[in-house]
């Protein structure tokens, strides 16, 4: 399992690359694992506002249905444009080319509630058991 040391978590499996003012968002590798073969993911549309910890989205994979949560409150300022042709980009790259949202944030601090590495492997350790 992947944990990238240089993003930060949420506790709903999202994870967040800052660059600037802007968080891109994608879920983890343990999410995807966990959800099984995505093969739908349905993606707000640019310019939509988003508010931390509320739902931006939706996965479908072919054991569930699960929501997608902001991690950051902002607006929406881009999508990948391949998950909707390859929703499994997600699978294969989570933290690459399975990214989902750009997120222009309104409040740079609130990523100082979302987890480190190592408090996000803690975390799934938990849950895990």
């Amino acid at each position: 399992m992947e944990f990238p040391k240089h993003l930060k978590y949420s506790r709903e499996h999202e994870w967040v690359k800052v660059e600037g003012n802007v968080a891109q968002v994608g879920i983890t590798d343990y999410a995807q694992s966990e959800l099984g073969d995505v093969v739908y993911v349905e993606l707000p549309e640019v310019g939509t506002d988003v508010e931390a910890n509320n739902t931006f989205g939706v996965v479908e994979s072919v054991k569930a249905v699960s929501d997608l949560f902001a991690p950051v409150t902002g607006s929406i300022a881009e999508v990948n444009p391949q998950l909707e042709e390859e929703p499994e980009l997600v699978n294969s790259d989570p933290y690459e080319d399975g990214w989902m949202i750009k997120i222009e944030m309104n409040d740079p601090s609130e990523l100082n509630d979302l987890l480190d590495v190592d408090e996000y492997k803690t975390f799934v350790e938990e849950e895990s058991k």
